[in-house]
């Protein structure tokens, strides 16, 4: 059972870090909002018909599990899906697929700032130097690309910022007004709500284009709709059912490790010393934040006399 739990965790951590790759490919020819317009409505093909005919709890069907988690649905279609998506997707036309993965590996310390804010959950020690930790790597990371002048990557760092903020939002969403709703419930919902979002935008982006997109970019969309979302969704599911939130959340550890390889690999895309030293302080942080890395406990002394 571990090591299909290790088996399905790398798998999953290749996908999510091949979307990178995909939207780098894709977006120059689609746009931003047209990709993941088709991207959502892919996932939404697949996991809609998929879940509706399981019955997912017990007896009860997928449909009355799905309209009874409507309305987080639909939230968590725009704040989880439609609008980190976009953000990403724009990413990528300025950084490496490598850099916007390590922007993507920030969500956990999103995650826990807006649960001190909005939920008003104290913050240990440790999660504390997590977020000083992961903040250094982000500023490393960003140091002298992110100028908003032209040429440079300052409006794409925003973008993966706030798109790892959404994620962020929406995790706590679901922990305030949406655990009790059905996982797979949700995660089909909110496709279907976020492909509803922007089908307009996509359909009139599409048919004003210049030109229509690549038989390649095509490839890359459905790719990140089938592979990248509605697969992934599958696998992350799973592990979180047979290893709990922690163990699933390691895969934030490797996402950014299987960028760099694909973009390395097809797009020849450069890995430099400061990506290396951005990406472990904000795997460390992340660590920290998470509770995955913890500090050691120092060993009563003992007594004598």
């Amino acid at each position: 059972m571990r090591r299909r739990w290790l088996l399905e965790l790398v798998l999953l951590a290749a996908l999510w870090g091949a979307s990178f790759f995909f939207m780098r490919v894709a977006a120059p020819e689609f746009g931003p909002v047209p990709l993941i317009g088709v991207r959502v409505a892919v996932a939404a093909a697949v996991l809609a018909p998929v879940f509706l005919s399981a019955r997912v709890r017990g007896s009860e069907g997928g449909f009355r599990l799905l309209r009874r988690g409507a309305a987080p649905a639909v939230v968590l279609g725009v704040v989880n899906s439609a609008l980190p998506f976009c953000l990403f997707a724009f990413a990528t036309l300025s950084v490496t697929s490598g850099m916007a993965a390590i922007l993507n590996a920030t969500a956990p310390f999103f995650t826990a700032f807006v649960a001190r804010v909005w939920l008003r959950e104290r913050l240990s020690p440790p999660r504390v130097a997590g977020l000083v930790i992961g903040f250094a790597g982000v500023v490393v990371l960003v140091w002298k690309v992110a100028s908003f002048r032209s040429g440079g990557a300052g409006w794409a760092v925003a973008a993966g910022l706030g798109g790892s903020f959404c994620y962020g939002v929406a995790a706590n969403y679901v922990k305030r007004h949406a655990s009790a709703t059905h996982p797979l419930a949700l995660a089909a919902g909110s496709q279907v709500a976020a492909a509803a979002l922007l089908l307009p935008a996509t359909l009139w982006s599409l048919s004003r284009a210049a030109a229509p997109p690549s038989a390649r970019a095509w490839v890359m969309a459905v790719a990140l709709g089938v592979l990248c979302t509605a697969v992934a969704y599958v696998l992350y599911f799973r592990l979180i059912a047979a290893a709990g939130p922690t163990g699933a959340i390691t895969v934030t550890f490797l996402i950014p490790v299987f960028a760099m390889v694909w973009g390395f690999v097809f797009l020849g895309e450069g890995v430099t010393p400061r990506m290396i030293a951005g990406m472990v302080l904000v795997l460390a942080g992340t660590g920290l934040t998470t509770g995955l890395i913890r500090f050691p406990r120092a060993s009563p002394l003992p007594v004598t006399g």
